[in-house]
């Protein structure tokens, strides 16, 4: 074999970039088997779960248990980080490391068919336990996911091989076999694509095509066969045999900027575990109503809302809001009286907490003393006027003042339980929350923004607090180190109601500086000082802002 004077001769299997763009185009192609067989994979889980239900397609089903293991500081680092946007980040990262693995399995199975075939039966298990973990599972549930994880093995398998018949000769782990002579003008030019090649690319772009159009077809499928729009639509709200006075006016001082006294139901706040929401028909709903009780109850939709409903207005807040944060908001609820249906079942003796179960399983345990005494507790049924909102519990959900949502909002409301605290640990009391969750006394500051620029003269300073179900008294805001001075509230609707604020300051400084705000309940007690984590009872704290006076 001759090379041209002055010039090394090639080595087998080309030179080393040659070598290295070769194995670079075996792997690409491998990961885009592996990636094609997931595809196919997904497309077949989202189909079945169209006859399951739409909690055991495995993305969602593994996103649930994933919610349930993770430690308590990551599902707040997640709420704090991302907000209301947590579960589409989670299940984004479930799709994008169901990618990488994928990927790995497409490399092995080139060589090992049936290991990266394990792979993909492996991630069926994971799915398949994932569903089965929830405490409303059924055995339809296991099928989704083995679905998927068989037919994502059957085609990786499939794809590996047809792409080993579209590799050189030579085994991909060794040089390549030494090409024949080509003459000197021909050595860049680009290699033919070899018929099983191109048919492999066909195969694998196939794939993806196809799975693309299943797995839309299976996620309209479940869309179509657990819609429950016309059945809420259909629902015809009585009118309050107790209905709530008007709001006053003066309750919002006017000010541009400050949020509205009644939250919009776009507006208001999600914070839940579900992955999916629950969607159901109320004319399949009913409401167990069990446990320390003398006489069972078991009510259907139609029987709930023949009972006397009245109105409530109320400020509900998270657990999880930071010191200023934005999960709180206030709606006119409508409702049947809670604390009514518990007499009317007869509470024994000894009873001390009250168990709300969801149709996702999720449980939120409430002092059954503060729902029986005398406040405003409710199974609501509609929100500012409007059926309830499936994110916000359609068809029923309670509501009880004075608590953070995590031991008093059950959404999709399906069983009360009356217990004792000794006897059973909810959902997040398990997770080392407070049992008791009464609402911590709060303020913030929303006018001006954070980090405004604002012209000398006196600057309209604006907020909101609120101690649900012990109500405000007093909002006090210090600029920098200065002495606090008493903002002048806006008109008292009642002790289960935020209360908003305002205060003239004269800014005629030029600098930055920094507002603090504090609010004083009822009761006297004045908002504490000191900085507290939302876990495990709620954020304490001054809200501060700094602005910028020019």
């Amino acid at each position: 074999m001759s090379s041209e004077p002055g010039q090394a001769p090639a080595p087998p299997g080309g030179t080393r970039p040659q070598r290295l763009r070769a194995s670079a185009v075996r792997a690409a192609g491998a990961a885009a088997a592996g990636v094609a067989a997931a595809a196919a994979a997904i497309a077949l889980g989202e189909l079945v779960s169209a006859f399951t239900g739409p909690a055991g397609a495995p993305a969602p089903a593994v996103g649930s248990a994933a919610i349930d293991l993770a430690p308590t500081p990551l599902k707040e680092y997640a709420v704090r980080t991302f907000g209301t946007n947590d579960k589409p980040v989670l299940v984004g990262g479930i799709y994008l490391t169901l990618t990488a693995l994928a990927v790995l399995a497409g490399l092995i199975a080139v060589r090992r068919p049936w290991a990266g075939a394990a792979m993909f039966a492996v991630f069926g298990g994971v799915g398949a336990w994932a569903a089965m973990s929830r405490s409303t599972s059924g055995p339809a549930y296991l099928l989704p996911s083995s679905a998927a994880g068989l037919g994502g093995a059957v085609v990786l398998v499939l794809l590996a091989g047809r792409y080993r018949r579209a590799l050189p000769a030579g085994p991909p782990s060794g040089p390549a076999r030494a090409p024949a002579p080509a003459p000197a003008a021909a050595a860049d030019a680009p290699e033919p694509v070899r018929p099983d090649r191109r048919q492999f690319l066909v195969a694998t772009g196939g794939t993806v095509a196809l799975a693309a159009a299943v797995g839309y077809g299976g996620r309209s499928l479940s869309q179509s066969r657990n819609d429950i729009s016309a059945a809420r639509r259909a629902v015809r709200i009585p009118p309050p045999a107790r209905p709530a006075t008007a709001l006053p006016a003066a309750v919002h001082p006017g000010i541009p900027g400050l949020s509205p006294f009644v939250t919009p139901n776009a507006d208001f706040y999600r914070v839940d575990t579900a992955l999916t929401l629950p969607k159901i028909d109320p004319d399949r709903w009913s409401l167990r109503v069990h446990g320390l009780v003398d006489r069972p109850l078991l009510i259907s939709f139609d029987e709930l809302l023949r009972l006397p409903l009245e109105e409530l207005d109320h400020t509900m807040s998270c657990v999880s809001n930071e010191v200023g944060g934005p999960y709180v908001g206030t709606t006119r609820w409508l409702g049947a009286a809670l604390p009514a249906l518990l007499r009317s079942a007869g509470v024994r003796a000894g009873a001390d907490q009250l168990v709300g179960r969801s149709q996702d399983g999720m449980s939120i345990g409430t002092p059954l003393e503060s729902v029986l005494d005398g406040r405003r507790a409710l199974l609501a049924v509609a929100m500012n006027g409007e059926t309830l909102p499936v994110a916000h519990g359609f068809p029923c959900r309670t509501v009880v003042p004075g608590f953070y949502g995590y031991t008093s909002a059950t959404k999709w409301l399906t069983e009360l339980e009356v217990t004792t605290f000794a006897r059973y640990d909810p959902y997040w009391v398990r997770r080392g929350w407070d049992r008791t969750g009464a609402v911590r006394t709060a303020s913030r500051i929303e006018v001006p923004a954070g980090f405004a620029r604002i012209p000398a003269g006196t600057v309209t300073v604006a907020g909101t607090a609120w101690a649900t179900h012990r109500g405000i008294a007093a909002v006090e805001v210090r600029v920098n180190d200065g002495p606090w001075a008493e903002a002048t509230l806006a008109a008292d609707a009642g002790p289960d109601l935020w209360r908003q604020w305002s205060w003239d300051w004269p800014a005629a400084r030029p600098g930055t500086h920094t507002l603090r705000v504090r609010a004083t309940d009822t009761a006297g007690a004045v908002q504490p000082e000191a900085r507290a984590a939302p876990f495990p009872s709620g954020s304490t704290g001054w809200h501060s802002t700094v602005v910028t006076v020019v």
